[in-house]
């Protein structure tokens, strides 16, 4: 009689569908991080990073005007490289020195970041040499209140899963019992009107500027069983 119920119990628990449900929101983002990057050449060291620390100053003076406060900016040191210390190349006909820097807007103020950065033309008309194609490496921006979401997003893609399985039992003659095994996948965040991808030009890679508005999409998978 023990054996016998306990292969009927191992029989029960063998009876069990796996059916997997998604949860997917848009989000706006909140927080925007804009490296700007500034280049200049020249013969001499002293040359290119006078030429540099004129050009930083133009950008800093450019994001002050346009209400960025001091706490929202940083500028990353001075880099110069030697065109004629590298192993490979001809650079006889260039310019020996070549020196770049980085300024960094991070904020939280996306609407404002997102209309800044389509006036950096303003920048080179002025003066100033930017890194990037099309002027900087363009804005990203990001969504980082995923945490508030969680809870509801799982819930509903539970509840999406249940529906799977219900469907399926019924179709089976079947009832859905209680979850024998659950797990959840990551939690993925996309632009919502935008490829992923960028430009590549000289060996470099530039992500292209990112969508403010998010896809955020949860997926999980569980195993009911079947009564």
């Amino acid at each position: 009689f023990v054996l016998g119920r306990s292969l009927a119990d191992i029989r029960k628990t063998e009876r069990f569908v796996t059916v997997k449900g998604f949860a997917e929101r848009e989000v706006q983002a909140d927080l925007a991080v804009w490296p700007i990057q500034l280049e200049a050449a020249g013969n001499a060291v002293a040359e290119v990073s006078q030429q540099l620390e004129s050009t930083r100053a133009k950008v800093l003076a450019f994001l002050t005007d346009k209400g960025f406060p001091p706490e929202e900016i940083a500028s990353q040191d001075l880099r110069v490289s030697d065109r004629q210390a590298k192993e490979y190349g001809d650079s006889r006909n260039l310019l020996r020195y070549i020196g770049s820097a980085t300024i960094v807007v991070r904020s939280k103020d996306v609407d404002k970041v997102q209309q800044v950065s389509r006036m950096t033309g303003d920048l080179v008309r002025a003066g100033v040499v930017l890194g990037a194609p099309g002027g900087s490496q363009g804005p990203q921006f990001l969504y980082t209140q995923l945490s508030t979401i969680k809870p509801s997003m799982i819930t509903d893609a539970t509840k999406n899963a249940r529906a799977a399985a219900d469907q399926f039992a019924s179709d089976s003659g079947a009832r859905v019992g209680a979850i024998r095994r659950a797990s959840q996948g990551l939690f993925a965040i996309t632009d919502r009107d935008q490829a992923a991808g960028g430009d590549a030009e000289g060996g470099q890679y530039y992500p292209r500027a990112s969508d403010p508005n998010k896809r955020v999409r949860v997926v999980v998978t569980i195993d009911y069983l079947l009564e």
